[in-house]
């Protein structure tokens, strides 16, 4: 069973200048999408000819804006990593969408992964060893018992309905960024069905992956993380084995 302490509160650092070294270590950066027209504009130079088609896809100019900050603010930060510029990083994508550094152009053990709600972006990143991050703002009006009883486990919808109703939208979100942290992790998009295995939720539980079908030993080589990033959002980080620490950046709106 989980301890029922949660780890501390993660406090986020502006990062120093230059390269940032990444060891054994988990960072997760943080990322304020709603930027002014010129740190934007120059984040979209940085974009490949595919994203910048992307971002002219989106119908509404806000999501627009948010995706190139966030795309470019990623490639910023890894290029800090790999010591490039940030329009020479390159991606690939598995067969469930996960992105990746391209083999073809990076010879790299870095992973990453990375989630956006409501204006905020995080990004999480570690080498040789899975990672998966989601963040959502918390809205008690789409956490209903109905959706609850669609996507999560009979334990977890048990557990959710145990608690006050003053609690429930938190618990609803906690359990949703820590399910959907663990499938980012994986890289198996939908073909991992959320109701299949267990996390917990309640605001008093540490996070946990309790249970996973077909995989006994899931819950011995997964660590799930609170991440406290801002009022009213609720994110979580999913990481392979469990002989990490975290470390937490504040990411400039200047690339």
């Amino acid at each position: 069973m989980p301890d029922q302490i949660n780890a501390p509160s993660v406090i986020f650092f502006p990062p120093p200048s230059g390269r940032i070294e990444l060891g054994s270590e988990v960072h997760v950066w943080r990322a304020q999408l709603d930027l002014g027209d010129g740190p934007r504009a120059k984040l979209e130079q940085t974009l490949s000819a595919d994203e910048r088609a992307r971002a002219g896809r989106f119908h509404f100019e806000k999501d627009r804006h948010h995706y190139i900050a966030g795309r470019g603010s990623l490639r910023a930060i890894l290029g800090r990593y790999l010591d490039l510029e940030p329009d020479q990083v390159r991606f690939s994508y598995n067969a469930f969408g996960k992105p990746g550094l391209d083999p073809g152009a990076h010879q790299s053990s870095l992973h990453f992964n990375l989630a956006h709600s409501h204006g905020l972006a995080l990004f999480a990143f570690n080498r040789n060893r899975q990672v998966g991050i989601d963040v959502e703002w918390i809205r008690p009006d789409f956490a209903t018992h109905e959706i609850a009883l669609r996507f999560f486990s009979p334990p977890e919808v048990s557990a959710l309905c145990s608690l006050p109703s003053s609690l429930q939208p938190t618990a609803f979100f906690n359990c949703w960024t820590r399910k959907e942290a663990f499938i980012k992790a994986r890289g198996l998009g939908l073909s991992l069905p959320l109701d299949r295995f267990v996390v917990t939720l309640a605001p008093d539980a540490a996070p946990a992956l309790l249970s996973a079908q077909g995989d006994p030993q899931a819950h011995h080589r997964w660590q799930l993380r609170e991440l406290n990033v801002g009022d009213n959002f609720a994110a979580a980080l999913a990481v392979e084995g469990r002989d990490w620490e975290l470390k937490c950046w504040e990411c400039s709106s200047e690339p």
